[in-house]
């Protein structure tokens, strides 16, 4: 009598964590339906009438985020290009933004017959509902980590010489061969000033460490805040992305020359880890342990810079995945100062220094 009714129960169980899994699925694809653009045409205008994303949950792996690059990268230049961003956001679309095995048998299906030829993008997506948002919100949350640039090589002489690439432009933040910890630390509880959810990720190490440019684009704040100590904060330069390098080192936070309206490369050294913050007063550690925060904030209007609803997302597993590429550094002797030892052309950053 006790198996059967222990076998009812999980029947039961069963049955109300499929409705549970339904319903979820449910709301996702709401919140897509509400939150997607009805049209890219009068952006400008939509804008205006809020007609814009209120709200992103980048639930992408980073072993999606892996597998869709690998393909973007391997077809570059084919007959048929696989794009890892159309990839992510239709397998986004077609499973609910949960990259389970199954959407990640999916997406290997996908990419299969697109590289093959068997059908395009535009044929799979033609009927889909919330495709549209997730590739705006995906895209913006994305956009500037991969594409085209020249990097610096030696050649068989020793002599360095620009060659171009196509690949990840995204940098690790922290410079390569410095030891670091940690963990998906998205969301919990921080109590200084207010109660309020982690909007960043943090990564321990030790004070000095250099902090690299993830992604290029131009200094929008730098200086001290009561709660991020000594920080910078970039902008892309399409203006979807605000990276934010917060706790930086006391006493000598910045790279040198670095100020308000400067334009960094991806790669650049931009200031050094520290434990600064917590305090009305500049220049003051009181974070207990050592790290840098950084974080990631999407922004597909300007009022959603600064107010109540800014969206930031988890970027444990964008931090994972951009340990892919990381930059070599060296100490300029007799100063504090680190510089990178590979250098990059972005022709994002040439375009945008001719018209700044």
């Amino acid at each position: 009598m006790g198996v059967y009714n222990n076998r009812r129960t999980n029947t039961y169980l069963q049955r109300i964590k499929r409705l549970v899994l339904i319903g979820a699925v449910s709301v996702t694809a709401l919140a897509a339906i509400v939150l997607q653009r009805t049209d890219t045409v009068g952006m400008t205008a939509g804008a205006a009438k809020g007609d814009y994303i209120k709200w992103v949950d980048f639930t992408v792996s980073y072993e999606a985020l892996c597998k869709a690059y690998e393909w973007d990268v391997d077809t570059h230049g084919t007959e048929h290009e696989v794009h890892w961003i159309e990839l992510l956001a239709y397998t986004a679309a077609r499973s609910g933004a949960d990259f389970n095995k199954k959407a990640m048998a999916l997406m290997e299906d996908t990419a299969e017959k697109l590289s093959e030829g068997e059908t395009t993008m535009e044929e799979l997506t033609k009927d889909m509902k919330y495709y549209s948002y997730y590739y705006e919100a995906y895209t913006a949350a994305l956009g500037g980590l991969v594409g085209e640039y020249e990097a610096e090589a030696e050649d068989e002489n020793g002599r360095k010489q620009y060659k171009t690439v196509y690949g990840l432009k995204g940098y690790f933040p922290l410079a390569r061969g410095f030891d670091y910890a940690h963990y998906d630390d998205f969301g919990v509880g921080r109590s200084y000033g207010y109660k309020r959810r982690h909007l960043g990720h943090d990564m321990m190490g030790l004070v000095g460490v250099p902090i690299i440019a993830v992604e290029s684009g131009y200094v929008e704040a730098l200086g001290w805040n009561q709660y991020g100590g000594w920080r910078v904060g970039i902008r892309s330069f399409d203006g979807k992305r605000y990276y934010y390098y917060a706790h930086l080192r006391q006493n000598y936070p910045f790279a040198e020359n670095l100020e308000e309206g400067s334009i960094v490369t991806a790669g650049d050294v931009i200031g050094y880890m520290g434990h600064t913050g917590y305090s009305t007063k500049e220049n003051v550690n009181n974070i207990e342990v050592t790290h840098l925060h950084w974080g990631l904030q999407l922004i597909f209007d300007e009022s959603q810079k600064e107010c109540d609803s800014e969206i930031w997302i988890d970027v444990y597993p964008l931090t994972r995945f951009l340990a892919k590429h990381t930059q070599p550094v060296e100490k300029v002797e007799g100063t504090k100062e680190w510089v990178r030892t590979t250098n990059i052309r972005d022709p994002e950053v040439e375009k945008n220094k001719q018209t700044r």
